[in-house]
């Protein structure tokens, strides 16, 4: 249903446990103002109170979770809202900082009935693909949580057992906790000695001659150390703690990994994002994840660019004009393209050149991989569209054609 169709107009204003909504009509008028509890109940309440107003158009703060699920099964037309326009609305209808659940409500119907016009409704969702975003999202939440561990378990050691600090630099490795859990104080790897440690290194194919022969200098020299037996004692469980964690997070995130390489490679544009140069098993699914499959989301490449956050920001008042980086975008997708444009100049000749032409000339390694995305999302956009897979060969033609200033650049 388009907004000229909409007869009423809600703002719908969601909480964990309750959501406070106003309905107002084509003129303004208020028409219904209530709260429901987020329970079966409540939706039911919900369904109930809006059956009088068939062609009803709802505004929230939110595009996706369990509310917009309810309201698109209620048979609402859902206009999501950025949180800084629904900050803006409400300072509009309310200029003298009055907020309250219902204020917010309010303000949200009001804006959709005087703006909503040029508002994007939610539309029909690609199953794949929402699975597959969400399934990336959590995998990195996870991966963040894995971080933490590892901190913990850093910071536990460098108090009670510095040498394991020494010994091995990565601490996302199970052969890292394998070891902290066969040797887990100072006393334990002495009493164990050398040739236990040989052993270990052997089971776990740490066979690199000039790496064992650092490692076992290092734990060799770790009677130099002394540590107060309490403290030994307390965190020695605490670090045993964390590597148990670790592993079993490590677990999980396998299963993730193996979940998301299914669930993209069923999905018919998987060789396409495939084909992008360094975007590899990880960086592929998050991309079609976040640009999903829907060709008329986007206007244009500049539409991407834009939510992506690789476009500037212009400000200009009187005299004043300046342009910074954008702020408000799908910062998932941002990052994504950070890393994917960093990883493309180790295997795509122009990525590095055009990367280094940028260095050169003074900007930051965030600004240039940011220029970088924002060229590399015009590839994309194009690819997108034609549902073509990359082809280098057909880059360099065009480069070529327009007289890039690329191909002019000597790479360092």
């Amino acid at each position: 249903m388009t907004h000229p169709q909409h007869t009423h107009f809600a703002g719908f204003d969601w909480a964990g446990d309750h959501h406070d909504v106003i309905i107002v009509d084509s003129a303004g008028v208020l028409v219904a103002d209530f709260r429901f509890d987020h329970s079966a109940a409540g939706w039911q309440h919900w369904r109930d109170q809006i059956a009088a107003w068939p062609h009803l158009g709802v505004a929230i703060e939110t595009s996706f979770g369990a509310v917009v699920e309810q309201l698109i099964d209620s048979g609402v037309t859902v206009y999501p809202v950025a949180p800084s326009s629904a900050k803006g609305y409400r300072q509009r209808k309310y200029p003298g900082g009055t907020k309250t659940d219902r204020h917010d409500a309010w303000a949200l119907a009001d804006a959709l009935r005087t703006d909503g016009h040029a508002w994007r409704a939610l539309s029909a969702k690609d199953p794949i693909i929402e699975e597959l975003r969400m399934l990336c999202r959590d995998e990195i939440a996870l991966i963040e949580e894995r971080t933490a561990l590892v901190n913990q378990a850093r910071q536990a050691a460098r108090e009670y057992y510095p040498v394991v600090l020494e010994a091995f630099e990565d601490w996302t490795l199970p052969s890292t906790w394998a070891f902290i859990e066969s040797f887990p104080d100072t006393q334990a790897l002495l009493k164990a000695g050398r040739r236990a440690w040989q052993k270990f290194f052997h089971t776990h194919k740490l066979h690199r001659a000039e790496t064992v022969q650092r490692r076992i200098a290092v734990l060799e020299a770790a009677g130099q150390w002394r540590i107060a037996e309490p403290m030994v004692k307390a965190k020695r469980l605490y670090l045993l703690t964390k590597t148990r964690q670790l592993r079993a997070l490590h677990i999980q995130l396998e299963e993730y990994r193996r979940r998301i390489e299914a669930v993209f490679a069923s999905h018919p544009d998987s060789g396409m994002f495939g084909s992008l140069p360094g975007a590899g098993a990880k960086l592929a699914p998050r991309l079609l994840g976040e640009i999903g499959s829907d060709r008329a989301l986007y206007a244009d490449a500049c539409s991407l660019q834009s939510v992506s956050g690789t476009a500037p920001v212009s400000y200009q008042t009187g005299k004043l004009h300046k342009v910074q980086m954008r702020r408000a975008c799908n910062r998932h997708l941002r990052h994504t393209m950070h890393l994917f444009s960093d990883l493309s100049r180790a295997q795509c000749a122009w990525a590095k050149v055009y990367y280094d032409g940028l260095k050169s000339r003074g900007k930051t390694h965030a600004q240039a991989l940011r220029s970088l995305g924002q060229r590399w999302l015009n590839i994309i956009f194009r690819m997108w569209q034609n549902h073509t897979r990359y082809d280098p060969e057909l880059h360099t033609r065009n480069q070529l054609q327009h007289g890039s200033w690329v191909l002019q650049h000597r790479p360092s």
